[in-house]
């Protein structure tokens, strides 16, 4: 049975759900998809499980940071943070 939440996510359209996730989100799903990978494939590939990459392209907010950063180095991407005003 859907939650609340995934009930209503799925009433709406693609454009209005990209509008509200992390660049860092996007970037991962269009990466993903551009390699033709499922999300499961993926999260075997890059050693982490489903669970963690479905909820980190669907903008979870606590995701972990040595996670995000494991899964962003299987794609080829890294992260770098900047002061602000740099």
């Amino acid at each position: 049975m859907k939650t609340k939440r995934q009930m209503n996510f799925s009433r709406r359209t693609k454009k209005e759900i990209e509008s509200e996730l992390s660049p860092i989100s996007l970037f991962v799903r269009v990466r993903r998809e551009e390699l033709g990978y499922t999300q499961t494939e993926l999260a075997f590939r890059a050693g982490l499980s489903t669970r963690f990459v479905k909820e980190f392209e669907l903008g979870k907010k606590t995701a972990r940071l040595d996670k995000v950063t494991e899964l962003l180095n299987y794609l080829g991407a890294s992260l770098e943070v900047k002061r602000r005003g740099s």
